[in-house]
């Protein structure tokens, strides 16, 4: 999937970006699930509930489980 260029672009903290940078590690594209658990959940919970409701990702049921919306792929690739 290629990046929408017509994203409005949000400003992004650093543990967001870091926390989008992990989708990417991971080749997360939208609607894919990622797991967080353990230290990593512990760490990022409540930037992972910031970044739901900015509608970059979407909680899942599973717990610590995360998709990426298409707005969030869009943020993910400008996080460098």
């Amino acid at each position: 999937m290629t990046c929408d260029t017509t994203w409005e672009r949000t400003l992004l903290s650093t543990p967001e970006k870091h926390v989008l940078r992990t989708f990417r590690d991971y080749l997360i594209t939208p609607g894919e699930m990622l797991c967080f658990s353990g230290h990593n959940l512990e760490r990022d919970k409540v930037t992972l509930e910031l970044l739901s409701d900015k509608d970059l990702l979407d909680r899942e049921e599973f717990e610590g489980g995360y998709s990426l919306t298409k707005a969030g792929f869009t943020a993910l690739c400008d996080c460098d």
